[in-house]
């Protein structure tokens, strides 16, 4: 899962990045010090991965992961090219979702790019530009498509008719995410590689004072909130500044002071919550004495192409797969329990996995 965290220059992009990843890029108040994207590989956190270890001892525990993209600040005109915006353009393309971190906090001493703290107008300038961008992509799309469907052929006059119905609504201000297609349609424009088609989290980046005194929803968050309701996106409240001090801090100290702040959890582990939601993602578990993994399928995933995750050997030759829920493993104490107590299921191809199936795949090569 690859996230690129986006938003205006001076919004809190490298101070959030930093703290998630502890990756160290370079925070300074001027815009574009971020030159090429930053890039840091995350653990994703998982109580069940501990649990799992303590009950096997096994040589090593390895979680799923998360890869955040650090992509500097967009600007007004970025899909002219104004700042350095064509590449930074591409770089989100490359992404699965898009962090959109707005800033949500009054600071004199940092500068904002456009001289004022407007989260609304913030946001509308990136989602504008990544609206143009899909416009000029569409656009070469469809010219080719005409000049194909010349020759009558029902497939590319289809096309066309969708092209144009997205076109229209680029042209409404409304992003290819919010927009209505049917199955075969829709199997069609994510071959488009559209910008605004790609999920969206809002960060609302708030000061360490409003978090700190429990005052979250500002002004500025109340109206970032309506905004993400209305277009059906995902909001999260977050102070970078604050996730920069967690980072810091070694484990056991980490929990004290998140529950001197009133928070069950970081801001990061919410962050990975809310990206697993937005993405249809869950894990599945296996573990033995040489190792205890998560990985990572899409909700729906049946067990050979689950098991292909792990090896081709694996989905090519599977044959079924030993699953026992990890709560059931829990209340048992073994897995040699679970099974003798029949909780061990033998499931064959058509099984769709759940999150937390700890799981033993049979193949036969």
């Amino acid at each position: 899962m690859k996230l690129g965290i986006v938003g205006l220059p001076n919004v809190g992009k490298s101070t959030l990045f930093n703290a998630i990843t502890r990756a160290g890029a370079e925070c300074a108040n001027y815009p574009f010090c971020t030159i090429e994207p930053n890039v840091g590989v995350v653990a994703v956190p998982d109580e069940r991965l501990s649990k799992l270890a303590e009950m096997h001892h096994p040589e090593k525990v390895t979680p799923a992961t998360v890869e955040f993209v650090d992509i500097a600040g967009l600007v007004k005109g970025a899909s002219q090219g104004e700042g350095l915006g064509n590449k930074f353009l591409s770089h989100i393309r490359e992404v699965d979702a898009i962090l959109h971190v707005v800033r949500c906090f009054n600071e004199d001493d940092i500068a904002h790019v456009e001289g004022s703290i407007d989260p609304l107008r913030d946001v509308e300038i990136i989602n504008l530009e990544l609206l143009l961008t899909d416009l000029e992509t569409l656009g070469k799309k469809i010219d080719k498509t005409k000049n194909m469907s010349k020759s009558g052929d029902k497939k590319y006059l289809a096309e066309l008719e969708l092209y144009g119905k997205i076109q229209k609504g680029l042209e409404d201000d409304r992003a290819v995410r919010t927009l209505s297609f049917n199955e075969e349609e829709q199997t069609q424009v994510d071959q488009l590689f559209l910008l605004t088609q790609k999920p969206v989290i809002y960060v609302a980046n708030i000061s360490e004072k409003d978090l700190m005194t429990q005052k979250q929803d500002n002004q500025w968050v109340k109206q970032l909130k309506t905004y993400a309701v209305e277009e059906g996106a995902e909001l999260l409240i977050i102070s970078a500044t604050i996730e920069e001090e967690i980072a810091q801090l070694e484990e056991k100290d980490r929990k004290l002071f998140l529950a001197d702040l009133g928070l069950a959890e970081s801001g990061l582990d919410r962050l990975v919550k809310t990206s697993y939601h937005l993405l249809g993602l869950i894990s599945f578990l296996t573990a033995g004495p040489q190792e205890v993994r998560a990985w990572t399928i899409r909700k729906g995933t049946k067990a050979p192409q689950a098991a292909g995750k792990i090896h081709s050997d694996f989905e090519r030759g599977f044959i079924r797969a030993e699953i026992v829920a990890y709560q059931d493993l829990m209340a048992c104490g073994s897995y040699t329990k679970a099974k003798e107590k029949g909780l061990v299921r033998l499931e064959g191809k058509d099984y769709i996995m759940k999150d937390g199936d700890v799981t033993i795949f049979r193949f036969n090569v």
